[in-house]
């Protein structure tokens, strides 16, 4: 059994790790923590979150670094990091040192270049950080090795936004189908549970409208430019839902790009759910891409929930709208990391996903 324990437990991301992981057949739950000053330390986690009711009855244990330099792989052989920026960056070096893998949730290891991410992220790289950097793997699962992530001691999972977004461009970039003198433009909407559970008037549910924010400065910008490896325009908005991402892209294809090389290039970056596909059962996606190619309209209301990422595309001439719906809980963050822990160990990606 793949032992596990989850810092940030009691967050919106934390909850749904604990609820799918206490399903998995090859893990044992061993520690749920939270902040050393967070007032849901001491609380059982099924205290918290229902949808974990006879399913796990841990108690959240406050973690400070000094007590998190105790725990060892005897503890777990796993940590996923379902917390801030900087404390996965604090956290993270001490738990790899202790012979623990880490799959950090935050953004604290996904951008590359360092100087930039100090101006979006605030604060500077430590010495021990910078050195992880050089081996840490970002986990976007449908396009990273599967060698690398059973060899990668830390991995940076994508946000979620840049998941919907990079899912959606990747087969375009990687087939050299875009036209790169105009960026792509993703227009992405993310209901209220992206900004976490700390309460915040800006995220309050009966003050939240439809509205744009973080034009050209939102920190996922970069991040979406580095793994697509294109120029990007990104326009986040706030919906007043809970959960969910729908991005709409229009993007411009090179002249003469053809229908034919424009479907391989999604059936080529995602075969096993090519469009006409009827397998559907969670025994069939073991093995699969949680990737879902559509014909027309992409809902929400179809990825909420569940661990898939629905990708449709219009075209019209040289210009195409690209769809792609996810739940931001789930592929954009805690199932996708699941597939992550499942890739890492060898295990079937999908397993405790359906």
């Amino acid at each position: 059994m793949i032992k596990v324990a989850i810092v940030g437990a009691s967050g919106y991301a934390g909850g749904e790790l604990v609820r799918l992981l206490s399903k998995h057949q090859d893990v044992t739950l061993t520690h749920l923590y939270v902040s050393a000053n967070s007032a849901d330390a001491g609380a059982r986690i099924d205290s918290l979150y229902g949808s974990v009711c006879n399913q796990c009855d841990l108690v959240l244990e406050p973690l400070s670094l000094e007590q998190a330099s105790a725990v060892t792989d005897a503890d777990c052989d796993v940590v996923f990091l379902a917390t801030d920026h900087k404390v996965s960056h604090d956290l993270a070096p001490i738990f790899i040192d202790n012979g623990i893998v880490v799959i950090d949730l935050s953004g604290a290891f996904r951008i590359s270049d360092l100087n930039q991410f100090s101006k979006f992220y605030g604060f500077e790289f430590g010495a021990k950080q910078r050195d992880l950097m050089v081996e840490r793997v970002y986990g976007l699962v449908d396009w990273v090795k599967q060698k690398d992530l059973q060899q990668a001691r830390l991995i940076a999972m994508p946000g979620c936004y840049p998941t919907a977004s990079e899912l959606a461009l990747k087969p375009l970039t990687a087939a050299s189908l875009l036209d790169e003198s105009m960026p792509p433009v993703i227009n992405a909407v993310s209901g209220v549970s992206g900004a976490g559970r700390k309460a915040k008037l800006s995220n309050s549910f009966c003050e939240v409208s439809l509205n744009a924010y973080g034009l050209f400065t939102h920190r996922h910008l970069i991040e979406i430019e580095e793994y697509v490896g294109t120029k990007v325009i990104f326009n986040p908005h706030l919906g007043d839902f809970k959960r969910g991402i729908l991005a709409t892209i229009t993007a411009r294809l090179r002249p003469h790009v053809s229908d034919e090389a424009l479907e391989q290039a999604y059936t080529h970056a995602y075969p096993q759910n090519s469009v006409g596909s009827k397998e559907h059962s969670a025994l069939a996606w073991e093995k699969q891409s949680l990737v879902r190619l559509k014909h027309g309209t992409i809902k929400l209301h179809d990825v909420q929930n569940l661990p898939f990422c629905d990708i449709s595309y219009v075209r019209e001439g040289d210009y195409i709208v690209i769809s792609s719906a996810i739940d931001n809980l789930l592929k954009g963050a805690a199932s996708q990391a699941i597939e992550a822990m499942n890739l890492h160990f060898g295990l079937p990606r999908a397993r405790s996903l359906l």
